[in-house]
């Protein structure tokens, strides 16, 4: 039982870490990618769906985003969301067919600011893998006290679960690390 919850928590911290990659791709970078607003939220038929569900999202060239409404309705309902949309900063051109964003190049404070929120989220992940740890941990603790577990169990699996959290670390520190750098590229 103590192996198959450490086991178990595999699958709950390569979560996380892919949740930290897509989180990253919506961080503004010196050049235009179709994540910094794939999951802008658009109002379509009374209900809220993500913008790459609406649209057909494309990087004609390096600075431009363009976004494709399949129903043509919907262009000032994008435009309105890509505006109240605050961590993407971007203005929306409606040519009435296509909206259009140019990424401008960003400041050095701008790209601060992206550094720190990218810390922001690189800690949340931090926080999340050590949650799934100690939930880990108090499930054993659980068996030991009604006799289903050992001390030992109890000692292996801490050791075990504190590998695979360093090991986590060593691809949180990787992904944000390139990130980083990429933000910081002029």
């Amino acid at each position: 039982m103590v192996r198959g919850i450490v086991a178990g928590v595999d699958p709950k911290m390569t979560k996380a870490i892919d949740h930290l990659e897509t989180d990253l791709g919506s961080l503004r970078t010196g050049r235009a990618t179709t994540a910094l607003v794939e999951t802008v939220m658009v109002e379509q038929y009374g209900q809220l769906a993500p913008l790459r569900n609406v649209a057909s999202l494309s990087t004609p060239d390096a600075r431009t985003i363009a976004i494709t409404p399949w129903d043509k309705a919907l262009l000032q309902t994008i435009e309105k969301a890509i505006r109240e949309t605050q961590s993407l900063g971007l203005t929306p051109n409606n040519d009435g067919s296509v909206i259009r964003l140019n990424i401008p190049t960003m400041t050095e404070e701008r790209r601060r600011e992206i550094v720190k929120q990218l810390g922001e989220k690189v800690e949340q992940c931090r926080v999340t893998l050590r949650n799934v740890r100690h939930e880990a941990l108090s499930e054993i603790k659980k068996l030991e006290q009604s006799k289903q577990a050992t001390q030992d169990d109890l000692k292996w699996a801490e050791t075990e679960l504190n590998k695979k959290i360093e090991a986590a670390q060593v691809k949180i520190e990787a992904i944000s690390g390139a990130k980083q750098k990429e933000i910081m590229e002029v």
